[in-house]
């Protein structure tokens, strides 16, 4: 990706906290694929680094507001998840329960990618993040990727071995982007026309 594009900001939200996950792994083409990308500000929402509450749980918790506004002020939102027992993570549950209501993603374009080590892949992670995603108010796009066999797909350092998933996790920013700019471009000039009183 070469475009340039201003004031769009991108948070990509990892769903493992394992030792050397595969999610983490994917997640990182992802965030390789935004940062290639000019004008584009990519914040990365890693639950290892984050101390999140249960649902319920009272007290003063700054990490769950720095997450909040991490994904407040993104553009658009991509979700990498496990599967786990036939759904996606608890700990992108438990991230997307900590993400306040009216939820910070309501509004927002979100994006998903899922890995599992079986042969079907992640589908019914898939399924479910998507209802979720849709029932606290973001905009779903189509297509999400779902990588099977995850575990013969990275090697330790995390290079990926298979091209055709790495070209499908790649063009996964890129839908996001094109959706973002052709879904908010459009209104921004028009904000600004109206604004400077400049005819079309």
């Amino acid at each position: 990706m070469s475009e340039s594009h201003s004031q769009i900001r991108v948070a990509v939200i990892q769903g493992s906290v394992r030792p050397g996950n595969n999610t983490a792994k994917a997640a990182a083409l992802v965030v390789d694929e935004l940062e290639q990308t000019r004008g584009v500000v990519v914040e990365v929402v890693d639950p290892k680094s984050l101390r999140l509450p249960l649902p319920g749980e009272r007290g003063n918790h700054p990490e769950v507001k720095a997450m909040q506004d991490t994904v407040s002020r993104a553009t658009g939102v991509i979700f990498v998840t496990p599967e786990y027992h036939g759904s996606f993570s608890s700990v992108t549950k438990l991230i997307i329960d900590n993400l306040d209501f009216p939820s910070a993603l309501a509004g927002k374009p979100i994006a998903l990618v899922g890995v599992a080590a079986g042969v079907i892949g992640a589908i019914k992670a898939l399924e479910h993040l998507s209802s979720v995603c849709s029932h606290v108010g973001g905009i779903v796009l189509p297509g999400p990727v779902s990588v099977a066999n995850v575990r013969s797909v990275f090697d330790a350092e995390g290079n990926c071995l298979d091209p055709s998933i790495e070209s499908r996790v790649r063009g996964l920013p890129r839908k996001l982007i094109d959706y973002i700019v052709q879904s908010t471009c459009p209104n921004d000039c028009l904000e600004q026309s109206v604004r400077s009183g400049c005819p079309e």
